[in-house]
């Protein structure tokens, strides 16, 4: 069976995918460690762990590639498909997808990190026949509101939104390390979040135009906390910051007439209480949200591989 390849090297997951025949083949993972009370990872750090990590990916996909062949292998090896966009953790996976690929005699295809999330995000939402599209990538190192156009060799987009201070995981990340959560804190914030059952308490939502403020918001959850507020109460306050302001943005990309059709993907995108409350809020405007699946929403290399996947289909 012919194997395309995808590799992943991002902030804290290595990744490695395989499709075959159009189908997920295998999708490996191993997360980087950070040390309890941190906030996160230098990135000479993460270079480290992923090369090690690298490496025990390497003894369980042996099983799984014998008697296939590689025909295809693709990288992230940048943030975004865009001129000067870098960042180390990346040339990991450049390395080692240059290096499988001159080994098996094959193409080797360079695709951006933010790519990858939209090709997966696609896929596990049942690869909807849309060629322009809007997408939400939030997550800890990016909140942004993208208008994308599918062509044959990737995917042209354009940022018509997003954050200009905090990422929404970053928020997620610094209030939930305030509560005593592991980071990354998401899974954790959200179970949390899942125990408050009385009326949702509200903080402040700081959108102008296209842009979403998330600093005033945690400045306010940390006062929260410091005064004693309920753990499970200041979490569902943090999940409803996010998505309204996602709303109110997302209605005014929609007024300016862009795509009905609406993607999600990212890490904060698995949330939930943050997939309904969009879907809710925003198909009494008309909108179509496809919602990668939560295993998908996170990093991962499975739309790195379907890259190459297409771009041998071309």
């Amino acid at each position: 069976m012919e194997l395309y390849l995808g590799i992943d090297t991002s902030c804290y997951t290595t990744s490695i995918a395989a499709v075959a025949e159009g189908q997920l083949f295998f999708d490996f993972r191993l997360p980087l460690r950070v040390p309890a009370g941190q906030r996160g990872l230098r990135q000479a750090e993460m270079v480290f762990q992923h090369v090690k990590n690298l490496q025990e990916i390497a003894e369980k996909m042996s099983e799984p590639l014998a008697n296939h062949r590689i025909v295809a292998v693709a990288a992230s090896t940048r943030p975004r498909p865009v001129t000067g966009s870098y960042m180390p953790v990346f040339e990991v996976a450049r390395m080692a997808g240059l290096m499988l690929a001159a080994a098996s005699s094959v193409p080797f295809y360079s695709v951006s990190h933010q790519e990858g999330h939209l090709r997966a995000g696609l896929w596990s939402a049942g690869d909807p026949e849309v060629e322009r599209f809007l997408a939400v990538h939030i997550s800890g190192g990016t909140t942004e509101i993208l208008a994308v156009e599918r062509k044959k060799t990737g995917m042209e987009i354009k940022i018509i939104g997003g954050s200009n201070d905090l990422h929404a995981g970053q928020f997620v990340d610094r209030v939930g390390v305030a509560l005593g959560l592991p980071f990354p804190a998401g899974p954790s914030l959200e179970k949390l979040a899942a125990e408050w059952t009385e009326e949702e308490p509200e903080l402040p939502v700081a959108v102008k135009g296209m842009e979403i403020s998330f600093s005033g918001p945690e400045s306010q959850a940390r006062r929260w906390i410091e005064q004693g507020y309920p753990p499970a109460a200041v979490a569902r306050a943090v999940e409803k910051c996010i998505a309204a302001s996602l709303t109110r943005v997302l209605r005014r990309a929609l007024q300016n007439g862009y795509p009905q059709q609406i993607l999600l993907v990212g890490g904060v995108a698995a949330n939930t209480y943050l997939r309904g409350y969009l879907q809710e809020k925003l198909a009494r405007e008309g909108a179509i949200l496809h919602f990668a699946a939560p295993a998908y929403s996170t990093d991962n290399a499975v739309g790195v591989a379907f890259l190459a996947f297409d771009r041998m289909r071309g």
